[in-house]
């Protein structure tokens, strides 16, 4: 996106030479950016000492992320009708390239690294499911719900592959006020590795889907066929998955071999595992795929594998320095969505483009979360499958956040105008009202879907095979046929998974033997999304 100020250089159209400004008075520049930055701690101050004032008085109608984006547009309100508009937005415009490049990675890698992997590997067929499958399903159902709604002529008309990038930039959810509250009032573990899982994977989803209908949408006139695009999809999903695997071993095997747990060299120590995080998120976009979906990736193998090769300062530092950068970036993230809000143009002239929107997203979601949870429990026994009151919780908890407002922002410079600021206007309005109105109400649907306080579900039972849970099917059972046998193969597979990792990758990527390693697989994580600090 390129900055205002780039624009008063620019010669005029007739071709004739613009006089170039008047120089600023000295000092002038320096004293904009002062308060420019002034203003953007003091917000993120006011942020955390209204979250942390909410949380001691247990107010659940205002979480701390719908406070931090209603004080970014109080502010943004402010500035806008202010003489000061100018000089504060060329501080606070959103900028996708600082959002994707520095704001998103620390967020996202904390995501995979604060995974503990007990809760998520029992429960993995059921959130790639979700985080896979069910993303899928949301992002197809709303954009032909979107395009058919423009053929019937209820709502503002875009073409198929323009709608079907909305659904995809639509279906990243954000859960971050639903997990907190999770948190706070105790909720069921198995409930809570859903919900975590699901959001964890389903942004690299949904970016590896927004990118592939983009490329489509580029590409149209070369004549794309279903299957290409299939193609283009698991080229970006699988090259940065496997890209993000690939740098999480290479540091693993470094800090096993290097001998870096000493004590004068805990300072190269800890800097060395700061820095692959974001080799691995900057080689993925060099090589044209989702950095997203590879830093997510790397996260989850260096805290598996690279984590337990550090000396013990060095891990309470990591630990300490992303769950630290993970907050202050995800709050400024809503102050910064919410200023940027209240200070963008937006295209309100199409009001059934948004109405019929937020119905739509309501459907997919359904569609999402009840067929999903079908097929998982086709596959499950008795006691582990899904309950109803836990579907609907999940169906709840997709609210939508900064991912798919920086999408749509992007859209704006790829699509026709009046389109993209059609999405972003909807995009806007959405994100608003769910971060607002369900995540304010999030404490109310738990108490009436009887999910809270269930925080006594056995935790020991993930003690067990090292955290997998293997279905025990009952013979004769002859309902589900094939596809029924099909998920039960894929379940036991992670048991088979399990066998791998602990005989083969644990003792290959790390120095500690089966007792440190079931020492360190029963730690409590201090990370604010981890599982057993609730």
């Amino acid at each position: 996106m390129s900055l205002e100020l780039s624009m008063a250089l620019a010669a005029p159209p007739g071709g004739g030479l613009l006089a170039p400004p008047p120089p600023a008075p000295p000092g002038k520049e320096q004293q904009v950016a002062g308060v420019g930055i002034l203003l953007q701690i003091s917000m993120l101050v006011l942020s955390f000492v209204l979250g942390h004032v909410l949380r001691r008085h247990r107010f659940y109608y205002l979480p701390e992320a719908s406070a931090s984006l209603l004080i970014g547009l109080v502010v943004g309100g402010l500035a806008n009708i202010s003489n000061t508009e100018t000089n504060t937005r060329t501080w606070f415009n959103f900028h996708e390239e600082f959002f994707f490049l520095f704001l998103l990675p620390p967020i996202i890698f904390q995501s995979g690294f604060s995974l503990s992997p007990k809760p998520f590997f029992a429960n993995f067929g059921a959130i790639v499911t979700f985080a896979i499958l069910g993303t899928f399903i949301a992002s197809i159902v709303t954009g032909m719900l979107v395009y058919l709604g423009g053929l019937t002529f209820l709502m503002y008309k875009l073409p198929l592959v323009e709608c079907l990038m909305f659904g995809a930039l639509i279906s990243a959810t954000d859960p971050v006020t639903v997990l907190s509250i999770f948190q706070e009032l105790g909720s069921d573990v198995n409930l809570y590795a859903l919900v975590f899982g699901e959001s964890v994977l389903n942004d690299a989803m949904a970016i590896s889907l927004y990118r592939t209908m983009s490329s489509v949408r580029s590409n149209a006139a070369g004549g794309e066929n279903i299957f290409m695009m299939i193609l283009q999809f698991l080229e970006i999903f699988v090259g940065s998955m496997s890209s993000g695997v690939g740098v999480g071993f290479i540091s693993s095997l470094l800090f096993k071999y290097a001998g870096l747990d000493i004590d004068n060299l805990q300072n190269l120590e800890c800097c060395l595992f700061v820095l692959f995080p974001y080799f691995s998120y900057m080689l993925a976009e060099g090589l044209g795929l989702s950095g997203i979906v590879s830093i997510l990736f790397t996260g989850m193998v260096m805290k598996h594998y690279t984590y337990s090769n550090l000396s013990d300062n060095s891990q309470r530092f990591v630990s300490a320095f992303f769950h630290l950068l993970s907050s202050l970036a995800e709050t400024f993230v809503f102050i910064y969505m919410g200023f940027d809000i209240a200070m963008e143009e937006h295209s309100w002239s199409h009001v059934g483009f948004i109405i019929f929107s937020i119905i739509f997203i309501i459907v997919a979601r359904a569609a999402n979360v009840f067929s999903c949870a079908y097929l998982v429990n086709i596959s499950r026994p008795e006691h582990r499958r899904i309950p109803l009151n836990h579907q609907k919780a999940l169906c709840f908890s997709g609210l939508r956040g900064a991912m798919a407002f920086a999408l749509a922002l992007q859209s704006v410079h790829e699509l026709p105008e009046g389109h993209g600021k059609t999405i972003l206007t909807a995009t806007t309005a959405i994100v608003v009202l769910t971060v607002l109105l369900i995540g304010g109400s999030t404490g109310t649907m738990l108490e009436a879907l009887d999910v809270i306080g269930d925080e006594n579900t056995s935790i020991e039972t993930y003690e067990d095979n090292n955290g997998y849970i293997p279905p025990t099917y009952e013979e004769g059972t002859s309902s589900g046929g094939g596809l029924r046998m099909k998920l039960k193969e894929f379940h036991k597979s992670t048991t088979s998974f399990t066998a791998l990792d602990k005989n083969y990758l644990t003792p290959f990527f790390t120095s500690q033997t089966d007792e440190d390693a079931d020492d360190f697989g029963d730690q409590p994580q201090n990370q604010r999304r981890g599982f057993y600090d609730q």
